[in-house]
């Protein structure tokens, strides 16, 4: 029965432990606990949520400075969420087309 116990809350803690934050209600000390953000970012991004909620991924990359695509995507892939999405980076830009026997090579 002990080892039942001790099973289930090893368990909820994994679950918790893995549980998304959300950028627009988070407090500081959970931002501190997604990795790449320490207490300055927190900061800033406590701050600039003051001026509003941030609205997606972009309007936080634009808002708050240090934040680039890079940062974003580590801080999603870390639990970060804004509105409940996590971050996608921009769709990868489509081949050149070419004329049906043609060579792309040089």
């Amino acid at each position: 029965m002990l080892k039942k116990l001790f099973a289930l809350l090893a368990m909820l803690y994994a679950a918790a432990s893995f549980a998304a934050v959300d950028l627009n209600t988070a407090k500081a000390d959970e931002l501190d606990g997604i990795k790449g953000i320490g207490p300055a970012m927190s900061t800033r991004i406590l701050d600039e949520r003051k001026n509003g909620k941030f609205k997606d991924w972009g309007d936080f990359i634009n808002r708050v400075k240090g934040v680039g695509e890079k940062n974003a995507a580590r801080f999603s892939d870390s639990g970060l969420t804004i509105n409940g999405a996590a971050y996608s980076s921009a769709p990868a830009k489509p081949a050149p087309a070419t004329k049906t026997g043609q060579s792309t090579k040089p």
